[in-house]
């Protein structure tokens, strides 16, 4: 029986979303699943096979794709000397080589586009353009799904921190009251990934699939976790003060500057959200219960 399931091969398996695909693709029971990663011999039992997948050594991929029926493509904008144009561009262009017929790329709003020029938020706009690469290749069938603001990045790179007057908070340029950022548990991407992959007639067309949990503004978020027993702070600071504090702060304004413009999707989303819900066969977690779950204040703020 097991022979007779599709393969699915996922990249990143061991970041965040390819994590949560893979475990996803495993707990329908539908798919087998090759984990791909750059490091295979530490990770032996991430998937039912694993392999050598590197976007900078595009040799790696036509092994890592052959034989798959479905590939979820992400890439990692962060990574030193990253470039996600030509990554991406190799791993489409291998997937293509070795007949697999369904591509997820994981995307995010094409910010050039939705603000006429005005904003520049490479991370996003950059991998929105991939888009069309995935597109006119011609594969049978092809899906973009779009990660939220992650509940974990309160977590991480935008924990609470101690501020000036000693509390534990955040000092954002952004206006705090404004309903602008989608956001939702990553862990739960993977459900809407798998949905595709079992569902293409109705997700294999080139839909866009976002992960939205919440819509809240900032104020909600610091709101929701004070009611929970926190005592955090918001306070809002000038883009200009802001970018100077830290190496990268000014594209990280330049992201709020977006989300207050024109909101995290960019657009009216309801029906692609409530798509990507169906395709899920899952209502995604709402911030509040994740954060009673999950959040503490991190030890250094």
């Amino acid at each position: 029986m097991s022979n007779a399931k599709k393969l699915i091969a996922v990249v990143g398996a061991t970041g965040q979303q390819g994590g949560a695909v893979v475990r996803a693709l495993q707990a329908s029971g539908q798919f087998k699943v090759r984990a791909l990663t750059r490091n295979p011999d530490k990770h032996p039992t991430l998937g039912d096979e694993v392999a050598l997948a590197d976007f900078n050594r595009p040799e790696t991929l036509e092994a890592a794709f052959a034989g798959a029926h479905g590939v979820f493509l992400v890439t990692n904008a962060w990574e030193a000397d990253a470039n996600e144009l030509k990554q991406a561009t190799a791993a489409i262009n291998a997937a293509k080589g070795a007949g697999v017929e369904h591509v997820i790329w994981s995307t995010l709003p094409n910010v050039e586009a939705i603000s006429h020029g005005k904003i520049n938020v490479p991370h996003f706009t950059d991998k929105a353009k991939v888009e069309r690469l995935v597109s006119d290749a011609g594969f049978a069938y092809h899906t973009f799904v779009v990660a939220p603001f992650y509940y974990q990045n309160l977590l991480g790179a935008m924990a609470p921190q101690k501020q000036a007057d000693g509390t534990a908070g955040w000092a954002l340029p952004l206006d705090a009251e404004r309903r602008v950022i989608h956001m939702g548990d990553i862990n739960e991407l993977g459900r809407i990934v798998a949905g595709a992959f079992a569902q293409p007639e109705l997700a294999g067309n080139g839909e866009h699939l976002p992960l939205v949990g919440d819509f809240l503004s900032f104020n909600e978020v610091v709101a929701t976790l004070n009611s929970q027993g926190n005592n955090l702070s918001f306070q809002q600071v000038p883009r200009e003060v802001f970018a100077g504090w830290f190496p990268g702060a000014d594209d990280v304004a330049a992201m709020l500057a977006y989300f207050e413009a024109h909101t995290y999707l960019g657009s009216d989303s309801r029906e692609a959200i409530a798509l990507a819900n169906k395709v899920a066969g899952h209502q995604p977690t709402k911030f509040s219960a994740w954060a009673k779950a999950n959040f503490a204040i991190p030890a250094t703020a």
